[in-house]
């Protein structure tokens, strides 16, 4: 593929940490080693990350002055953003944008905004949502009316596919499929939905190489301890574990909302020298937590993908999870054992679990090669390449067209959705006049990984004499 300047757009980035900042920084770093152009635009983080900041290699992160409401994302506002983006798009030269996120107000916003510029986009769908309760209902129509007109959209499983597809009505009918049964994903058909899972860089979850022998088998758990990570689940679970096998302890990192319940548990069964809370644990001390066990837990109610059990299948340990949304799909059944969301399962799979890693069945430098040889990101990035690559050979769709996929969203939100567009052309035309494109500091030289490989160069040489 020919080099492209490509933007990564997403309320969730660096300094805050998780999956979707991880996948992000990781993927715009590849693809600058793969030759292509790659920024980042996200929100600021008062007081000091507002602007222009560069991160390792080559990485540009544009961070706009918008507030954030809760969990670090931005009130969806529609048309604020837009004059940061023309000028950010015209100036860097973007002919991509690549959104993350569902609930990133910032990446619905550059979707809506990318067409009147003329560039295409792609949308990576990261969670699982559902159909039922209020808060879901709203963002699966905003996310309906982002993805009407989008050119092609990434799930990182394909649970996390059906799921995309089906709340943002990204189908086709197949022809042979009767009109009057019931919607079932296997039998609509879309080709602008890929599946294309996360990965994780190996070299920094390798196994303890020489573990001390211990007759004690500790779990480990890093999470979230959040609901919807099932940390209810941990907590009726651990005393009846900890009870049935008397040579088994936890080690539980990760801080949240739960914590308070987890430390009643720890209290109310006498817990405390079999049970560990370590509290918040830093990106770069996973690794060295999860080193401490052999056994896994994972108690998630819902999971698109799941990058904490790959971590602890790389770094060595037996897994055992809940069998909820795309975590089937990360490994060998040889790897991991599934338990239903429900107490009395989590003890079964647990108990099968204690035995296989107490029989030696489980090798943790083997289960490390094979996440290895399953999981990388310049195979990830290779694979994204091939979706902006159909994405840029396809025909875009013209105004006319996106008002009328637009209109087609319902009754009510069809109408709301035109008006939002048409809007969005005015306010456009309008910064056109306002602010002409002579009148803006395009760049004119960018950083490529050769020139930084120079630099690098020129530094040593220096430092040397």
């Amino acid at each position: 593929m020919e080099r492209t300047a490509i933007a990564m757009i997403c309320d969730f980035f660096h300094p805050n940490v998780g999956g979707v900042e991880n996948h992000i920084y990781m993927l715009s770093a590849n693809l600058i080693a793969r030759g292509h152009k790659v920024i980042v635009i996200t929100h600021s983080h008062p007081p000091d990350r507002v602007g222009i900041r560069w991160l390792s290699p080559c990485l540009k992160v544009y961070y706009i002055p918008f507030p954030t409401l809760v969990s670090s994302a931005t009130l969806p506002n529609f048309f604020t953003f837009l004059p940061y983006f023309r000028t950010i798009v015209l100036r860097e030269h973007i002919t991509l944008v690549h959104a993350h996120a569902s609930l990133s107000s910032l990446a619905q916003e550059g979707i809506l905004h990318g067409h009147l510029l003329g560039v295409r986009t792609v949308f990576t769908d990261h969670s699982l949502f559902g159909f039922d309760d209020a808060a879901s209902i709203l963002t699966n129509k905003l996310v309906e009316a982002t993805l009407r007109n989008v050119d092609a959209v990434i799930c990182v499983s394909h649970t996390g596919r059906e799921n995309t597809v089906l709340r943002a009505q990204l189908f086709d009918r197949h022809p042979a499929a009767s009109l009057d049964e019931p919607l079932r994903p296997s039998q609509y058909v879309n080709g602008n939905v890929y599946v294309i899972p996360n990965a994780i860089v190996a070299e920094r979850f390798k196994p303890d190489p020489n573990p001390t022998p211990s007759d004690t088998i500790t779990i480990v758990v890093v999470s979230r301890l959040a609901y919807r990570k099932g940390i209810d689940l941990l907590v009726a679970t651990a005393p009846r574990i900890c009870a049935t096998f008397p040579n088994v302890r936890f080690v539980v990192g990760g801080d949240g909302p739960k914590m308070v319940e987890l430390l009643q548990m720890r209290e109310k069964h006498l817990l405390q020298d079999r049970i560990e809370l370590l509290g918040s644990v830093k990106p770069g001390d996973v690794r060295d937590v999860l080193v401490q066990g052999s056994i896994f837990l994972n108690t998630s109610l819902t999971e698109s993908f799941g990058i904490a059990i790959l971590e602890a299948a790389c770094a060595g340990l037996y897994v055992v999870s809940t069998r909820v949304g795309g975590v089937p799909e990360i490994l060998p059944e040889d790897m991991i054992s599934f338990a239903n969301p429900e107490e009395d399962d989590v003890v079964r799979a647990m108990s099968e679990a204690i035995r296989i890693v107490s029989a030696g069945k489980h090798d943790p430098i083997q289960a490390h090669e094979r996440v290895k040889s399953f999981y990388d990101w310049g195979r990830i990035a290779e694979r994204t390449e091939r979706v902006y690559e159909a994405v840029v050979k396809s025909h875009p769709r013209d105004f006319w067209t996106r008002m009328q996929r637009t209109l087609d969203l319902g009754r009510f939100a069809g109408p709301i959705f035109v008006a939002i567009l048409v809007v969005d052309c005015l306010f456009f035309l309008f910064l056109e006049w306002l602010m002409p494109r002579e009148d803006i500091d395009f760049v004119r030289v960018d950083w490529s990984q050769e020139r930084l490989v120079g630099v690098r160069r020129w530094f040593l040489l220096l430092y040397s004499r």
